[in-house]
């Protein structure tokens, strides 16, 4: 590990102001991503700033009845905490589905968001990756890429976006809180992340010196049956080849509201826009969950072997979905053959 140095910030101005001078220092919260590359190579600063003991380690009630959630709030304790329990649930069963349990109590709400991805060339420093190196090459797209994007992807890269949190806190339509060199500002959380295009090196939409001070969870998104699920090698401690957050809203036997996102498929949390605009308004059953899932993975390019995540995406939405729409949702025959996923080939 190259050699660095280390301060711990008072406040949060101070920290923004150590990185505004220092384009080589970087934060410091539980370090469960950041420290793992260091020691591999893949990050190099020569400062730290440590911010994982700043006052933004509390889970507290808006004014609009939402949700402020502190970026240094520990995965544990948010997943643990009462309102968020009852109220978005779909964040408590992400949270629980991510990491191991001591990872867990270390890990904090905004480095969970700025974790990197977990594509092996990228951790190798002996191999080229365009996300690490610009303009060096993605020997993933030829090479071995069983766990990486089926969506959005680009020539440049086909790396996948490894929280679990994210994909949770895109169905709940939060927003990320940003302190920079030139104030404070708000972004959505599903325009965060960025999809890889020529630039894969930059993850986020983040800028030089800003410092996320937390999540905003927003009441419209409060109370609604909402759920996580995860597809994975193992049943402890491994990342999603697919994953499926829901929050559903039905009357009546009828779709009022629909919020679908997936993880593992893509190089940032993929919100499924086109499923949900298919089901709003329309029947809570079964088939009609098929379809629209069907339809927003129809844009999927899957490289030689990864095509077998779009069934296991597909079934896990539609499954929720079911679930969350209560006994009145009616089955499909799972043995037609539109349901088996073969219809995705793979390619190069």
């Amino acid at each position: 590990m190259k050699s660095f140095t280390y301060e711990r910030a008072t406040d949060p101005d101070q920290a923004v102001a150590v990185l505004s001078r220092d384009p080589n220092a970087r934060f410091l919260g539980g370090g469960t991503n950041l420290v793992d590359l260091m020691k591999l190579g893949v990050e190099t600063p020569g400062h730290l700033v440590d911010v994982a003991r700043l006052p933004l380690d509390r889970v507290e009630e808006t004014d609009d009845g939402g949700l402020l959630i502190g970026a240094t709030v520990r995965n544990s304790d948010l997943a643990a905490d009462p309102a968020v329990r009852t109220r978005y649930p779909v964040l408590s069963q992400a949270l629980l589905a991510g990491a191991s349990g001591q990872l867990r109590n270390s890990a904090t709400t905004g480095g969970n968001l700025l974790q990197r991805t977990r594509c092996p060339y990228f951790q190798d420093v002996t191999k080229p990756c365009n996300k690490r190196q610009p303009g060096s090459g993605c020997p993933a797209r030829e090479g071995v890429h069983r766990d990486l994007a089926v969506l959005g992807h680009s020539e440049s890269c086909v790396a996948t976006h490894p929280s679990d949190m994210a994909v949770a806190l895109a169905v709940l339509d939060a927003d990320v809180l940003l302190l920079g060199p030139d104030g404070r500002r708000t972004v959505p959380l599903t325009d965060f992340h960025r999809l890889p295009g020529d630039r894969p090196d930059l993850d986020t939409v983040i800028r030089p010196g800003e410092l996320v001070t937390g999540v905003r969870l927003p009441a419209s998104s409060a109370g609604l049956p909402s759920a996580y699920r995860k597809a994975r090698d193992r049943a402890s401690f491994a990342f999603a080849l697919a994953s499926a957050a829901v929050a559903l809203d039905v009357r009546d036997g009828v779709v009022r509201e629909v919020r679908l996102a997936f993880g593992g498929l893509a190089h940032k949390p993929w919100r499924a826009t086109t499923a949900e605009a298919a089901l709003v308004g329309g029947p809570a059953t079964t088939d009609a969950f098929d379809r629209a899932v069907a339809a927003e993975l129809a844009a999927a390019r899957p490289l030689r072997d990864n095509g077998f995540k779009i069934p296991i995406a597909r079934n896990l939405a539609v499954r929720l979905l079911t679930e969350l729409a209560g006994p009145g949702a009616t089955t499909v025959d799972r043995a037609d053959p539109r349901h088996t996923g073969h219809e995705h080939g793979g390619d190069r």
